[in-house]
């Protein structure tokens, strides 16, 4: 079994900064892909950003291309989202997942079978 934390989210202005990051449990972090999805009210959960195993491979959404960065921490079971140049509709509730790294598509939302509680961004104008 797999636990995931969020934490670092929170409200900032247009053009201002946040990292989020996720802890998990469990002994399979090492051999996982970790993602960054978000979902806004009304709207469906959406990829972000993600990472292979080793956080050698990264991927992002082209609304997020330039403006934010996965990285990780095997070491610490960790996974952050460095998230710059905010804008409103950045807003949402931001989610990590953790799959096993084999599928190779890292965009799809049913390749991640553990979810954190999600940690709320708010980027006012």
């Amino acid at each position: 079994q797999v636990q995931l934390v969020e934490a670092g989210g929170g409200l900032v202005q247009a053009g201002g900064s946040l990292r989020l990051s996720c802890a998990a449990s469990g002994r399979t972090f090492s051999r996982s892909a970790m993602g960054w999805f978000r979902q806004a009210p009304g709207k469906e959960r959406e990829f972000v950003a993600a990472a292979d195993w080793s956080g050698t491979l990264l991927y992002y959404a082209d609304f997020v291309k330039g403006r934010f960065t996965i990285s990780r921490v095997n070491a610490k079971n960790t996974v952050y989202l460095q998230m710059n140049s905010l804008k409103p509709d950045d807003t949402a509730v931001y989610y990590c997942g953790s799959g096993p790294d084999i599928y190779g598509d890292y965009a799809r939302l049913g390749n991640y079978n553990y979810w954190g509680q999600g940690t709320q961004v708010t980027v006012s104008s």
